[in-house]
């Protein structure tokens, strides 16, 4: 792990203690690095619950609640399963946040309309709901990476966001 990402990660834990919240983790492409750069940072269980890796649809529907229906009608690669793994993580873990990370991290298994680097990163917690989507040009470790570091800064920019309305609310000035 890069010196940035560690930081990053402490980063997050510091602003998940300070608002008291805790997170959980859908992982598919990423499979378990996004919940593994978690726990580098000692003290990590505070707010660090856990996670479900996913790899296989039967697994999404199992253990996140994803829909087959979903499935079906986008693909296990799509902003709409990005969004039922975190919710689905939420329910099985009782965190206040989840993310989830799907996507086609490579070489192979990409199409035309699902290149290769394709990635949907989901955030689901109190008062939010976002999914961003990117395609990555690295390689398998690069886009798994990439990937597992977009989720952070999303979680990151969230408690940001979250503190920042807090701090200006009515009553606090």
């Amino acid at each position: 792990m890069s010196i940035e990402t560690y930081y990053l990660c402490e980063r997050v834990g510091h602003m998940l203690r300070a608002a008291r919240l805790t997170l959980a983790v859908a992982e598919s492409c990423t499979g378990g690095l996004l919940g593994g750069l978690l726990t580098e940072v000692p003290g990590s269980s505070e707010y660090f619950l856990g996670g479900v890796i996913a790899y296989a649809d039967p697994i999404k529907q199992r253990m996140l609640s994803v829909r087959a229906e979903t499935l079906a009608a986008h693909g296990a690669v799509s902003a709409e399963v990005a969004l039922e793994m975190a919710r689905g993580v939420l329910t099985a873990t009782g965190a206040s946040l989840g993310v989830s990370i799907t996507g086609v991290a490579g070489p192979g298994g990409g199409t035309a309309e699902k290149p290769v680097g394709l990635t949907y990163v989901g955030l689901v917690g109190p008062e939010v709901e976002r999914v961003e989507r990117r395609v990555w040009m690295g390689d398998r470790p690069g886009n798994r990476e990439e990937s597992a570091v977009l989720a952070l800064k999303m979680v990151l920019s969230y408690l940001a966001e979250r503190e920042l309305a807090s701090a200006i609310a009515p009553g606090n000035a």
